[in-house]
């Protein structure tokens, strides 16, 4: 009794354990540094650096770059804890600290245990990042750019841009200042009417609540009604005031996508949509079943019956239907949401996937332990990365299960740990 008692101690160090924890978390922090800086430059500074060249105070861009970054961390802490892993084990296997370790009598759940606990950490981390502070992060972006927008409305129209608004298309020319040449603008009123509005010249200005104004000069008009384009109208005017409303602007700006939601917005909003598909789809289907049923009676009452020569129509009918119910099936908006929500959990919990595949492959090492790690975690990351974005698209257009297209990374990078660590700790 008293030697299983000892031996279990020996079989798991304390010691050991923080010692393993304290230095998987620094090569952790170093690692999520360089990929940190990576999607920083790749996401945000393309970003500030548009908004710094519309003169936009530097204090507001640091805000911008701010709320930003949930979605960073979010991304770099999986790729780091994989890279911080292989780091860690590779040097304790290159140094001989793990044949010690063994030596000694103490087994891999040493080396395994504390891994696990850090990626397990991370991978918590990489979630609240990705489900709590990038929702909130988005609203305060979205508010902010909402104001910036308004004060500098330059960041809207550009030179030789097309910029859609809620139910406007503004086309412009070249850009000097404030000043636009050959603007085309695309609208509909309030009133259903469809105009065309061309200007030699424009101003921009900056309307405050209302929006943004072009002070348009040898303007022609063009409006026509919906149902009736022959029925047109035009005219022409050597000054006119055109408004893109706020509440347009606000709107182009500001729509937010499952990236941007929390899994529990993701989730409510799939089910609504799995809803409403469910109501569509039993309206197609009792369309085509009344088609269909219509058919049969024009089968059965034969030639001498009236509807006998409507039969062809009611074939097409149904068949018409129930070709829309089966496009139906594959809403592609509900498609991406279930995607979106698997991904908002298999990014943040590969951290954990990946201890299996680090630990196993560190194990491995002989010799440069650390910058092996490095080479061989930036190797696997990219791999990793386009399997998710190849699993993303299968799901997208060739309608593969959400579930898979997400996970299936995960599930194989701990398969194979699995496997390398079963065969590792057999030798």
């Amino acid at each position: 009794m008293m030697n299983n008692i000892v031996e279990s101690e020996r079989s798991l160090s304390r010691t050991i354990f923080l010692y393993i924890v304290s230095e998987t978390l620094f090569s952790f922090f170093v690692s999520f540094l360089f990929f940190f800086f990576i999607f920083f430059v790749n996401q945000l500074l393309l970003m500030a650096q548009e908004i710094l060249t519309k003169r936009v105070p530097f204090n507001q861009v640091a805000l911008l770059v701010l709320y930003s970054l949930p979605s960073i961390i979010a991304m770099a802490a999986p790729f780091a804890s994989l890279v911080g892993t292989l780091m860690t084990v590779g040097r304790l296997s290159s140094d001989n600290e793990v044949l010690v370790l063994l030596s000694s009598g103490l087994s891999y759940r040493n080396i395994f245990l504390p891994a696990l606990v850090v990626g397990l950490f991370i991978s918590l981390l990489s979630f609240f990042a990705n489900d709590v502070l990038l929702p909130a992060g988005t609203v305060q972006f979205s508010r902010l750019y909402r104001r910036i927008l308004v004060s500098t409305p330059a960041l809207e129209l550009e030179a030789n841009s097309v910029k859609r608004f809620k139910d406007t298309v503004v086309v412009t020319g070249d850009v000097t200042g404030n000043a636009i040449s050959d603007v085309l603008i695309l609208d509909r009123t309030s009133d259903g009417e469809r105009r065309v509005i061309m200007a030699r010249t424009a101003e921009l200005k900056d309307g405050g609540r209302q929006g943004l104004s072009l002070d348009l000069d040898d303007a022609f008009i063009q409006s026509s009604k919906e149902v009736s384009r022959q029925d047109y109208d035009y005219g022409s005017s050597g000054f006119l005031r055109y408004w893109v409303p706020q509440e347009d602007l606000i709107q182009a700006v500001s729509s937010i996508g499952p990236r941007e939601m929390s899994s529990t917005d993701v989730r409510r909003e799939i089910k609504n949509k799995e809803e409403n598909l469910k109501v569509r789809l039993d309206q197609r289907y009792n369309k085509a079943l009344t088609h269909a049923l219509s058919l049969e009676s024009a089968m059965r009452k034969g030639p001498e019956d009236a509807e006998w020569n409507r039969r062809a129509n009611y074939s097409l009918n149904f068949l018409r239907e129930a070709g829309a119910a089966e496009a139906l099936k594959n809403d592609r908006s509900l498609l991406i949401y279930r995607l979106e929500y698997y991904k908002k959990f298999s990014i943040p919990f590969g951290a954990l996937s990946f201890v299996f595949l680090a630990v196993s492959l560190g194990l491995l090492a002989k010799k440069s332990g650390q910058t092996v790690g490095f080479i061989f975690g930036l190797l696997i990351a990219v791999i990793y990365w386009a399997l998710l974005l190849s699993g993303q698209t299968m799901g997208m257009r060739l309608g593969y299960s959400p579930f898979w297209s997400m996970w299936f990374p995960n599930i194989l990078a701990l398969s194979i740990g699995v496997i390398m660590g079963i065969i590792r700790i057999r030798r």
